[in-house]
């Protein structure tokens, strides 16, 4: 990859990921977290985790964040979960973002999983 094309693909993902950010804020999505896990993965570059405080804000905000993303040329190439789910997926390849209940996200516990932390290692 090219210096310039290395450049418009971080400028790319910035903007991605304020977008998703920006989204999540509007609806009221808590506990944003943002992971950059390329050294981890060749598979994306960003993981967004946030919570929903229940089944229905789940799918208001996956819907809603899809909609203004797609609105600004940023489409969702996979959704995993379905509504009443208590943790939905949006992969935008480089972006893939979480939306969980509190508790689902405290059992899979995504942050540290990625970020290659064990109980025993804190």
């Amino acid at each position: 990859m090219t210096d310039k094309s290395l450049k418009e693909k971080n400028a790319h993902g910035a903007k991605l990921t304020e977008a998703v950010i920006e989204a999540l804020e509007n609806i009221k999505a808590t506990d944003i977290q943002v992971l950059d896990v390329r050294a981890q993965t060749q598979l994306m570059d960003t993981l967004v985790i946030a919570s929903g405080t229940s089944t229905r804000h789940i799918a208001a905000v996956v819907n809603s964040v899809a909609d203004d993303l797609k609105g600004i040329g940023f489409i969702a190439n996979h959704q995993e979960g379905e509504s009443g789910s208590d943790w939905v997926l949006l992969d935008f390849t480089d972006l893939v973002l979480h939306v969980m209940l509190p508790d689902a996200r405290a059992l899979y516990d995504l942050e540290r999983l990625w970020s290659g932390l064990t109980p025993d290692s804190e």
